[in-house]
């Protein structure tokens, strides 16, 4: 007889989990643009719930940073500036920089590369058909499997703090780079240093790989207000 002890029990998912995943989806797709409020009545009245499930999502998503609750105010999707944005890359690099290290000393080296690499074909693809959801979501496939692959708990678990962020730092910075193409090269040319065994050259290539991130935003905040006033006219 099969020996079942180390199978687990499946959890299900509570009414609040099923809400908190609809919003993070609709924050992360632009549906809630930054800086715009969410009323906790219209949600439940949208969702067909009670108030209590749609204040535990929110609470959940303020936890995960996805959502900041200011007194008297409300609750709002966060807009991040130009110091919110330097911190966040600053302890990507930090964490990043840490596990690059680690793999490319590991004999997981080959395995990851190739997984890195299958993802940068992927991105490419995403960007020839014009999905950039898709080639946010590999972005951050790629790099959550360089930390993962570090083989630390404790740094996965850093790193998905500021996950979240990261992904409100991807909304934002969104038309600032010089296109798709560009950014899918740049994941290509850190996947092929990492798998030249190179660690020098890979840590020192991780904030060129990164880049100017405060540039970028404001870069692509021009180009939204360029988007607007042309709306306007």
């Amino acid at each position: 007889m099969a020996d079942t002890n180390t199978i687990k029990r499946l959890t299900r998912r509570t009414l609040s989990g099923q809400i908190a995943e609809e919003i993070r989806q609709a924050i992360l797709s632009g549906v809630f643009p930054l800086g715009s409020q969410l009323n906790e009545m219209e949600l439940a009245e949208k969702f067909g719930v009670s108030r209590g499930p749609v204040r535990e999502a929110l609470q959940r998503l303020i936890q995960e940073a996805l959502l900041v609750s200011e007194p008297h105010r409300g609750v709002f999707v966060p807009e991040l500036n130009d110091r919110d944005l330097s911190d966040i890359f600053f302890v990507r690099e930090a964490i990043e920089g840490s596990a690059i290290r680690r793999v490319m000393k590991s004999e997981a080296l080959p395995e990851v590369s190739l997984t890195l690499k299958r993802l940068v074909v992927r991105m490419d693809e995403a960007a020839r058909a014009e999905d950039w959801p898709l080639v946010a979501d590999l972005d951050m496939e790629f790099h959550r499997e360089l930390v993962d692959a570090a083989g630390s708990s404790r740094l996965s678990r850093m790193y998905a703090t500021v996950q979240a962020e990261t992904k409100l730092c991807l909304l934002m910075l969104r038309g600032g780079y010089r296109g798709s193409a560009a950014l899918v090269e740049e994941h290509r040319r850190l996947a092929d240093i990492i798998a030249s065994g190179n660690v020098a050259a890979a840590v020192d290539e991780l904030p060129k790989h990164f880049g100017d991130p405060v540039r970028i935003m404001h870069k692509a905040n021009a180009a939204r207000e360029r988007g607007s006033s042309s709306e306007a006219a």
